[in-house]
């Protein structure tokens, strides 16, 4: 009989510590939605306490997204505490995530308290946790590297305190998968009221291990797997969301796990997850990397020609890359498009279909038949709920061997159109000085990548910008079979963003932006 493995998502928090990334509201509530269509069954909307922005996305994600439990981190502090329940408490399955570092390099050079005063503190901030909420969850942070004792100790006394689940990091990576695996058959065997908490993990990818110390945690007695959509997070990231499920999946005969995972969403979840955070996936990435189930020798094309499993695992279709028999071009009709979306995993309004659907026919007239890769870029570039205070309304450029490169842009602030021009070392840097004239907004511009969605000479280019507004750096997107379009679109999302997020900012119709 197989055993339920529960898969707590915190792409939202942990994975939002990447560095570069700063999702918005609206983000955040959207990669929510799409994580609760996956079947996870914990969401970690955010650390409440950390900033206003954060306690309203936590409380956004609580009170629209249904299905999982929406559970927010919070320090063993009351004040943090208090913060989280604030913010999760009208989810309909609400949870407070405490936490207190348990190692010794933590507690003497970080906490500065001794043994005795963590674990009071432990225990005091379960019982302020289990106030408002019947599930608490409790992390002794660092625990690979605590004591056993110690560590036991205090799980414990959480337990004992009211704590319902007990999460075990792997805050630096350090581990093994044997020794993971013995250390948490460990902690089961000496935590006499273990059996009263779910017992959970939280590996760090330091040393490439995360997965594989995860899978060795639940041979030995864990029962969730906490983890991020394409292991993003802290440093080299978190325990890859799509790899474990996949591999409880494919191996299931082996593992005897299931989980509640719909995996023909995970594709649609880690194209969603990419294209918000602007953190592309590695082309040989495990599962959904572009190359997943490409096949360039000569010797395995023969292979899966004649039979998919002579080199093949997974079926492209367990995870939402379905083969496409409906060929779309200019002559395609809106209800061959819509079938098309939703075949893809896409769930548009009305109002959104019908802005895709003339991005769709306009890119038709430039290319002779449209992928589905096409159709993904086209829906995830259109349906953004940002509001444009800036919208590309044209630009030319003039560039070549013996020409400075010059942009002339028209942008439309405010339903006023306003047209400037700038020289730069290229024309995308003389469209983005161009820009900066308009909008007025001190910015850095800290990453720029461009990446082919498609072959062939016709192929739509996808750019991807990260601008530094201060102290935040927000991430701009934008598409087109024109790069330098593709570039000018991604630098005015960001901008976007930025007036989106700084609520101090206003812009005016003349186009100045005042703080």
């Amino acid at each position: 009989m197989s055993r339920k493995v529960y898969i707590f998502d915190t792409t939202l928090r942990d994975g939002e510590q990447s560095p570069g990334v700063n999702l918005n509201i609206q983000e955040k509530l959207e990669i929510a939605q799409q994580l609760a269509r996956l079947g996870v069954d914990i969401i970690e909307a955010g650390f409440p306490i950390a900033s206003p922005g954060d306690f309203e996305a936590v409380r956004a994600i609580a009170r629209n997204v249904k299905g999982p439990v929406i559970a927010a981190l919070a320090r063993i502090s009351p004040g943090d505490i208090d913060r989280a329940w604030e913010a999760v408490k009208d989810a309909e399955q609400p949870r407070i995530h405490t936490f207190i570092a348990t190692s010794e390099i933590h507690m003497r050079y970080k906490l500065r308290m001794t043994r005795e005063q963590v674990l009071e503190a432990a225990v005091n901030g379960v019982k302020h946790a289990k106030k408002y909420t019947s599930d608490v969850e409790f992390s002794p942070e660092d625990g690979f590297r605590s004591d056993l004792d110690f560590l036991c100790q205090v799980v414990e006394a959480a337990i004992e305190a009211g704590a319902t689940t007990i999460n075990i990091p792997d805050t630096v990576g350090y581990a093994t998968p044997d020794e993971f695996g013995k250390f948490i058959a460990e902690i089961r065997a000496r935590v006499p009221n273990i059996d009263k908490a779910v017992l959970s993990v939280h590996c760090h990818n330091d040393l490439g291990l995360a997965v594989a110390n995860s899978l060795a945690a639940l041979v030995n007695g864990a029962q969730q797997v906490e983890c991020a959509v394409n292991g993003i997070g802290e440093r080299a990231g978190n325990t890859a969301l799509e790899e474990v499920v996949m591999a409880l999946y494919t191996r299931k005969a082996y593992y005897g796990f299931e989980t509640n995972i719909k995996t023909e969403e995970i594709y649609r979840t880690s194209k969603l997850v990419s294209s918000l955070t602007g953190m592309p996936i590695q082309p040989n990435k495990a599962i959904v990397g572009r190359n997943a189930f490409a096949h360039e020798s000569g010797i395995h094309q023969d292979g899966v020609l004649k039979e998919r499993t002579t080199y093949e695992i997974m079926n492209p279709a367990m995870i939402g890359l379905v083969q496409n028999n409906i060929v779309l071009g200019k002559h395609s009709g809106r209800h061959a498009f819509k079938k098309r979306l939703e075949e893809l995993g896409f769930r548009l309004t009305e109002a959104e279909l019908d802005k895709a659907f003339i991005r769709f026919k306009n890119l038709a007239d430039r290319k002779k038949e449209i992928t589905d890769k096409d159709l993904e870029a086209i829906v995830e570039d259109e349906i953004r709920i940002i509001p444009e205070k800036f919208q590309l309304e044209h630009l030319h450029i003039s560039a070549g061997t013996r020409v400075v490169p010059t942009a002339t842009i028209g942008i439309r602030v405010e339903d006023q159109l306003r047209e400037e021009a700038a020289c730069g070392d290229g024309p995308v840097d003389a469209v983005f000085k161009a820009i900066d004239k308009i909008a007025g907004l001190q910015v850095c511009l800290k990453h720029y990548s461009l990446n082919a969605v498609t072959g062939g000479k016709d192929a739509m280019g996808e750019v991807t910008v990260k601008l530094q507004h201060e102290d935040k750096v927000y991430t701009g997107r934008g598409i087109s079979t024109d790069i330098i379009e593709a570039s000018a679109k991604a630098y005015i999302n960001a901008l976007n963003k930025i007036v989106f997020d700084r609520k101090d900012i206003t812009v005016t119709n003349a186009g100045t932006v005042n703080s």
